[in-house]
């Protein structure tokens, strides 16, 4: 079963699409000199040494998510980058999987580009993001570098390489919906997204990458390709190179028969196959050993070259190299189009204003969705027999039953479905349960209401009550007529024959309507004013009644 469930699928008010990407493009391209000199001027504050950058901040009281763009813009603005198609590389997966790190194996390899000996000396610590060990997660939110690298490719054409280190999931800090969003949004602007995962690719592995691109898709909602680009399984700490070699080559076998999809699968778990062959262009595998047994365990461990394992090394260099081999560099793509620096910027701002929003549905935890689906088929179950009681009471074509025959039956059929939905067992708490149990009674509530009317609507008298007033009042008016014409008040005799006529109009009306079903606002009217001149002739009654039992109380 997945492992988070979405509760259902809202519009998106900000949607990227083509015509979006164009006009976003546009608004940069139009922008005045005089704003690119107070851009050079902010850019002139980005601190001399370079080091990374707060650029998505999540707040622990509320689980908000705030985007620093004058942070972002001295990043993405920088006057030699702003014009280049950015390639960003970005790394997601579990808090204290070490993504860190490897980022900054990364960033070596990137400032030392021509030199064989990139990994640097054995004694040499290794800085760049902020990593160190232990099981407390170390990055929050999103953070990019604060330097752009320039890269040129065979053809000539030189990008913007920027590398991107994200929160880890599912520590005791975030929620459900905060792991969502950051995966979300990294693998929406990222090229290359690489999901780090320990040990091996499990099928809770898979699930949560369903359900963080989802996510994401769902704020690209008018994408029509693929939503997303390059995906790299990236397994640390591969302990099977007898099954699976190291590197590009065991991956690719490994992550073929982890991706395979055969009928012989459960629905479930070809779905999840399909999802994340549908999501991206371009998936891959790396199969990375252990680094030692000091990286690991030792608290003074500084990324010193000398206390890595060999092997880890060995396929460091087979690993990096490869994947930001200029040729084979992803640039960022929005609906085929390339992005530049400038234009990610405004995508950055468009997506996080989706996730600020209340557009999107509330991701759950796999505790929440199975309680959740637990209760509303207890509340079902609850409906549908207090459904088939009242059938057998009031429904269809059976006769009118009294209302306080009818209300009776209500009442002890609505206890027992109350008991039928009590005494099934749920999950999630009596609490989570009696938010559940009102809404079973509001529902069984409106299916009361539906019974009554339908009820009502087989009483004779109801149903014939506005030809039976117009009847009555066409022959009070005729005789009014009679008794005027007969004293000589000829013209009250005529205001009284019109009436007549108004009368035998508004009831054959009234039956055509009935008889065709057009018009029911006009039926309904007549149904109406029928109604009202009862009741007024009823509460007329009711009053003589009243004063003549008075004045015989009084007399006597």
């Amino acid at each position: 079963m997945q492992s988070v469930v979405l509760c259902s699928r809202f519009a998106v008010n900000a949607h990227v699409s083509r015509s979006f990407y164009s006009e976003l493009i546009k608004q940069s391209q139009n922008r005045s000199s005089g704003t690119r000199n107070s851009e050079t001027e902010d850019l002139s504050r980005m601190p001399s040494k370079p080091g990374p950058v707060q650029i998505v901040s999540v707040s622990k009281d509320d689980h908000s998510f705030e985007l620093d763009v004058e942070a972002l813009s001295r990043i993405l603005l920088a006057p030699e980058v702003r014009d280049k198609h950015v390639v960003v590389l970005s790394v997601a997966g579990a808090f204290r999987k070490g993504k860190s790190f490897l980022l900054d194996f990364m960033i070596r390899y990137l400032y030392r580009r021509g030199d064989e000996n990139w990994l640097g000396k054995d004694d040499e610590p290794l800085t760049g993001f902020s990593w160190r060990g232990g099981s407390e997660p170390e990055t929050t939110g999103i953070q990019l570098w604060s330097e752009v690298f320039p890269v040129r490719k065979s053809d000539g054409t030189e990008v913007a390489v920027v590398l991107m280190d994200t929160q880890g999931a599912f520590d005791d800090q975030s929620t459900v919906k905060d792991c969502a969003t950051i995966f979300a949004l990294s693998t929406m602007t990222s090229s290359i997204q690489l999901y780090n995962l320990s040990q091996n690719i499990q099928e809770d592995d898979l699930q949560q990458l369903q359900l963080f691109t989802e996510y994401g898709r769902l704020a690209m909602d008018e994408i029509l390709q693929k939503p997303f680009q390059s995906l790299m399984f990236l397994i640390r700490d591969w302990s099977f190179p007898y099954e699976y070699v190291y590197g590009f080559k065991g991956g690719e076998e490994f992550l073929d028969k982890r991706l395979q999809v055969n009928e012989a699968q459960h629905e479930e778990l070809q779905t999840v196959r399909e999802h994340i062959h549908s999501c991206f262009t371009d998936i891959s595998c790396f199969l990375l050993p252990h680094p030692g047994l000091k990286v690991a365990t030792s608290p003074t461990f500084e990324g010193e070259l000398r206390d890595v394992a060999p092997e880890f090394k060995k396929q460091l260099k087979a690993l990096i190299p490869q994947l930001l081999c200029p040729d084979q560099l992803a640039e960022k793509e929005i609906n085929g189009n390339k992005v530049t620096c400038m234009g990610l910027l405004e995508f950055f701002k468009a997506y996080i204003k989706i996730y600020q929003g209340e557009d999107l549905p509330q991701p759950k935890t796999m505790l929440m969705a199975t309680a959740e689906a637990n209760n509303l088929a207890a509340v079902a179950t609850a409906k549908e027999q207090y459904y088939k009681n009242m059938e057998k009471v009031c429904g269809g074509e059976l006769p009118y039953v009294a209302p306080k025959s009818l209300e009776e039956k209500h009442q002890f059929f609505s206890k027992e479905a109350l008991h039928t939905f009590s005494s099934t067992k749920k999950m999630g708490g009596q609490e989570f349960c009696d938010r559940y149990q009102a809404q079973l009674e509001a529902e069984l509530e409106e299916m009361w209401q539906s019974y009554l009317k339908h009820n009502e609507s087989k009483n004779l008298f109801i149903a014939f009550r506005t030809p039976a007033v117009l009847f009555v009042l066409i022959c009070l008016f005729y005789i009014l007529s009679g008794v005027f014409l007969f004293v000589g008040l000829a013209t009250f005799a005529l205001v009284c024959d019109c009436a007549v006529g108004v009368l035998m109009m508004a009831m054959l009306t009234w039956a055509f309507i009935r008889y065709s079903g057009r018009y029911p606002n006009v039926g309904g009217a007549i149904d109406q004013a029928a109604g009202v001149v009862l009741e007024q002739a009823t509460v007329a009654m009711n009053k003589s009644k009243g004063t003549g039992i008075v004045d015989q109380k009084k007399s006597s």
